[in-house]
């Protein structure tokens, strides 16, 4: 049975890809408008092919060019995330080189970073700027990896570079906000999702895609539980160091919040896990969200 849906959620994928992406290659040409939106489309219908139900919490900022912060967990967070709203991603060097999905990453008007290449970083830098001050939105995942999703990896500070460069003042990206956005899949056929089922759906250290992503479409539909936070101006971070820890402690404690499922009933104390702050922090908890498709 597993095999079955596997193999029809394949099918239609490539079905449903194929002949869209000389559409969206020719809106990233004539369209910028139909560019940025298309793919937000697009995933919505790849999402419900693989019967991904979304739990959010939180909007993000349509008025203002937006930094999104994000945990990363699988290759699934892709469709996920362009589900919720038209995003392009950062990526590392190394997207633009896989067979396949450096295309798919290309038509989503991915910035790639090289991060060996100290030259190639303010390449990047200049790239970023740019994109912010046209009002898109552009995900980071911060922790440079992808994790078992049981816990959030230390950010790595390097990363928000491009974002938040020295010497450069607000000015570049005078509009643009910085949000938090923490991502946890919950359920697999309606059934909670353990410590011990969770790497189920987590891409990371030397696994193989396709063999991953076989499995994963075999297992059968998801949840995803989705909060994002409200917007600061990237303005008020002093510099990449201060954006970090901010956006670090933010992700960390809803991740948590989610993992714990204690985000109506009771407040959450969770030890600081940055260098300097290691006194426990008590929140306050969150209103009960909503389950729904989109």
């Amino acid at each position: 049975m597993g095999a079955l849906r596997g193999g029809t959620i394949l099918v239609g994928f490539f079905a449903f890809t194929l002949p869209l992406m000389p559409v969206q290659a020719a809106f990233l040409r004539f369209s910028p408008r139909l560019a940025r939106s298309f793919p937000n489309w697009y995933h919505r219908n790849v999402c419900r092919l693989l019967g991904i139900r979304f739990t959010i919490e939180g909007e993000l900022a349509c008025d203002r060019p937006v930094l999104l912060v994000s945990n990363h967990t699988s290759w699934l967070d892709i469709p996920v995330l362009s589900t919720v709203a038209p995003v392009s991603f950062i990526a590392k060097k190394e997207v633009g080189e896989w067979p396949f999905v450096s295309s798919l990453a290309r038509l989503q008007r991915s910035v790639f970073v090289d991060r060996t290449r100290r030259t190639a970083v303010g390449q990047a830098t200049d790239e970023i700027l740019r994109r912010l001050t046209q009002s898109d939105t552009l995900v980071l995942f911060a922790e440079g990896t992808s994790s078992d999703g049981n816990s959030v990896l230390p950010f790595m500070t390097s990363l928000f570079a491009a974002a938040k460069p020295s010497g450069k003042s607000g000015e570049n990206a005078p509009d643009a906000v910085v949000q938090t956005l923490s991502l946890v899949y919950t359920r697999l056929y309606g059934i909670p999702l353990g410590r011990a089922d969770r790497p189920l759906i987590g891409w990371y250290g030397d696994m193989e895609m396709r063999s991953h992503a076989w499995r994963l479409l075999k297992a059968g539909p998801l949840d995803v539980h989705i909060r994002i936070g409200p917007p600061v101006p990237l303005a008020e971070f002093a510099d990449r160091k201060h954006l970090a820890r901010h956006s670090e402690a933010q992700v960390r404690e809803n991740v948590v919040r989610i993992l714990r499922n204690r985000l109506a009933h009771e407040p959450l104390t969770i030890s600081a896990p940055l260098a300097g702050s290691s006194a426990p922090v008590a929140r306050r908890p969150a209103k009960k969200p909503q389950q729904k498709w989109l």
